[in-house]
């Protein structure tokens, strides 16, 4: 690959032109971002080699253009690529949610470019902006591609072999099914840890609350720190998976409000153990 062009020079996107300069996998990178020091940011720091006035500039001649924006600019963006989609070049996105990516990709084409293949790597931090960015970030990290019917094999592969060269391990997923699972795994748990974290922060002791949090309180709550401008859109983007999986939460947090309320100590251990179970798997699973 001679030339890449990277649109979102945040977290994950100088994390993709850093990993892809150490590989050596790209000889030329350029890059917009439409916040003007970050993109000044990012070419100082030798992330860039060039910063470019527009998303079609930055892809102009690329072999590959990664598109690493809140899902929520994805529209524009796209609109603003459309008229100098190349054939010849290759496009991947990092994205939280998939199947939204889809139906915006039919909205602005009209069809599924072949040569698009949507990606996410599992790979975030809470912190943001191109200075947070790091070239080992992949290294390890799941990568997950959900190409449509419509998209190229070939397309499909050369975007695995490009996150594989990072050190990313690539699975393919339909779209949906991406959805679902990181509405559960993922969605979730950044809504919750939001949600207490502005609870506890409008208490009246609030500051006697967190000068005394224990590390578990910063485990839980670490997450809330992350984008808040990402996270609103993933939320907006995935409502039809997140919200029904915030109903089952409501539900179990009645169940074990009830088991609290009367001091039901057998029923709260055998729930206690049986997600301490729950959490041993899912570590086994993670270290295979």
């Amino acid at each position: 690959m001679n030339r890449l062009g990277i649109i979102g020079v945040g977290l994950l996107g100088s994390s993709v032109a850093r990993a892809a300069r150490l590989h050596g996998l790209a000889g030329d990178i350029s890059g917009f971002d439409r916040d003007a020091d970050n993109l000044a940011t990012a070419v100082s720091l030798g992330v860039l080699d060039r910063a470019a006035n527009t998303p079609g500039e930055a892809a102009a001649g690329a072999d590959l253009v990664v598109l690493a924006v809140p899902v929520g600019a994805m529209p524009s963006v796209l609109s603003e690529l459309k008229p100098y989609w190349a054939e010849s070049t290759l496009y991947t996105d990092v994205g939280s949610t998939k199947q939204a990516l889809v139906e915006t990709l039919q909205a602005v084409f009209g069809y599924i470019p072949s040569n698009f293949v949507p990606g996410h790597p599992i790979a975030g931090a809470e912190q943001s902006g191109v200075a947070a960015g790091r070239a080992d970030l992949f290294d390890g990290k799941r990568v997950i591609l959900t190409p449509c019917p419509e998209t190229s094999p070939a397309a499909t592969a050369a975007i695995t072999t490009f996150w594989q060269h990072l050190g990313a391990i690539v699975a393919p997923m339909e779209p949906l099914r991406h959805d679902r699972i990181l509405a559960a795994t993922s969605h979730l748990p950044h809504v919750l840890a939001f949600v207490l974290t502005d609870l506890l922060g409008h208490m009246d002791d609030q500051d006697a609350i967190f000068q005394y949090a224990a590390g578990g309180f910063r485990d839980f709550s670490r997450i809330a720190s992350s984008d808040p401008t990402m996270w609103r859109d993933i939320c907006v983007a995935n409502h039809a998976r997140i919200v029904p999986l915030i109903d089952d939460y409501c539900r179990a947090l009645l169940a074990v409000r009830e088991l609290i309320a009367h001091e039901s100590a057998s029923e709260l251990h055998d729930l206690f153990s049986h997600a301490r179970s729950a959490r041993q798997r899912f570590l086994n699973l993670s270290q295979q």
